[in-house]
């Protein structure tokens, strides 16, 4: 009998990365993926109608909304994505016993620590994006027993959606210089990582519920990272990277966001 899994906000990054992962294996998971057209995750009603219309053993949640600086300046639209859709589909979960596993971030500190954070870690957001998250997270807790918090740093796919590695590998491409802060410190994720670990977890079976982090561990700053973007596609000679030192940024950022890893018993 195979597992039933929903992936809500099938278009994003990730939720593409899963897609086409499930595409190629043939581990007994029976995958619905919907997009935000097809599962408003605000919309309360639609939600309810939704979880009680199909049976899920498993709900990948990956719709969010991830613009840091906008986030700023419409607080109420990450608020209503990242909390309130959350806690609709929290909800729905435990009324159809779905075990939920929610994507957060690094973002829910204040990069304060000078060493990297454990999931016990005090939580201190230090803008309305990290707010959102929080508050998402505490709905899940609060609701929920069987789930799986997963924080991840510096998400991105070398194929799908807007992020940092796409845009670099663009710039290159025309601009003579390219000057990137190395003001922040973390670990880059890549989808491929994420998505993995995440269809692991279903397929172990895994109960040990709870917040856990993930990243790909290597830690650098958003300048190194760049240097390795354009290392890896050989471009490091078609363009000039220099080191932002003031990095002009409306949302306050936290400038050390590395997350302890501790998979050993995953």
């Amino acid at each position: 009998m195979s597992i039933k899994v929903l992936v809500t906000g099938s278009r994003g990054q990730l939720g593409k990365t899963i897609e086409e992962l499930y595409l190629k294996n043939k581990l007994g998971l029976d995958f619905t993926f919907v997009t935000k057209t097809e599962l408003d995750i605000t919309n309360h009603k639609s939600v309810k109608s939704f979880f009680s219309q199909k049976k899920f053993d498993y709900c990948i949640n990956c719709a969010a909304y991830t613009n840091v600086e906008q986030a700023e300046k419409t607080p109420e639209i990450a608020f209503k994505i990242n909390a309130e859709g959350v806690k609709y589909l929290a909800e729905s979960c435990k009324a159809s016993n779905v075990v939920l596993i929610h994507i957060s971030t690094d973002y829910v500190f204040d990069g304060e620590k000078q060493e990297p954070y454990l999931e016990t870690d005090l939580t201190n957001p230090i803008n309305k994006y990290g707010e959102s998250k929080l508050l998402g997270e505490e709905y899940i807790k609060n609701i929920l027993k069987k789930y799986f918090i997963i924080r991840t740093s510096w998400l991105y796919s070398k194929k799908h959606g807007k992020n940092f590695y796409k845009s670099i590998l663009k710039k290159a491409k025309t601009e003579k210089e390219l000057f990137v802060t190395n003001e922040q410190t973390g670990c880059p994720t890549e989808t491929d990582s994420l998505a993995k670990f995440i269809i692991d977890l279903i397929i172990i079976d895994f109960r040990n519920y709870g917040v856990k982090h993930f990243s790909d561990g290597i830690v650098m700053t958003w300048y190194d990272f760049a240097k390795h973007i354009l290392s890896e596609n050989n471009l490091i000679n078609k363009t000039t990277l220099v080191k932002a030192n003031k990095y002009v940024t409306f949302a306050s950022r936290p400038k050390y966001t590395v997350l302890k890893t501790n998979l050993n018993n995953v």
